[in-house]
């Protein structure tokens, strides 16, 4: 597995923005696009793949209900597709231990995995804050590409 996280982190590199795709509860597809990217999970220190999504945003219903994600990432004709659990991490979805600072730590990570950079983080961290944004992590369970 790791080579193929290597591949999406190849990719991440030229294009972070990924395809996020979701169950509704009636059972059709939710897809939308997400800044994504490859980080260590704090709490299990295993790879996972990472997104940061707002506090209303509609597919974080969708994952508490139904727990899974695929994330597809692409860079020309170069894409893989990694499925599996979701994790939430945020003011709406606690975790024991995990508190404000933690958290902004986390959502930091996750941006600067999907390759961006910041020139003020405190205000960064009060956006971030504001919007109620939610760490996602999903473990990477199944992965496909075109290689």
């Amino acid at each position: 597995m790791s080579s193929d996280l290597d591949h999406v982190q190849s990719i991440v590199k030229r294009d972070s923005l990924a395809v996020v795709a979701v169950v509704r509860p009636d059972g059709t597809i939710q897809a939308s696009v997400v800044n994504a990217g490859v980080l260590v999970d704090p709490l299990s220190g295993e790879a996972r793949i990472g997104f940061a999504a707002r506090g209303d945003a509609r597919k974080l219903a969708h994952l508490r209900a139904g727990g899974r994600a695929t994330v597809v990432f692409r860079s020309g004709p170069d894409w893989v597709a990694v499925e599996g659990p979701a994790r939430l991490v945020g003011p709406d979805a606690p975790l024991e231990g995990f508190g404000a600072p933690r958290l902004a730590l986390l959502i930091r990570g996750i941006f600067t995995a999907a390759g961006g950079t910041h020139q003020d983080w405190e205000e960064f961290d009060r956006v971030m804050e504001a919007e109620r944004r939610t760490a996602v992590l999903v473990t990477p369970e199944r992965i496909s590409s075109n290689r």
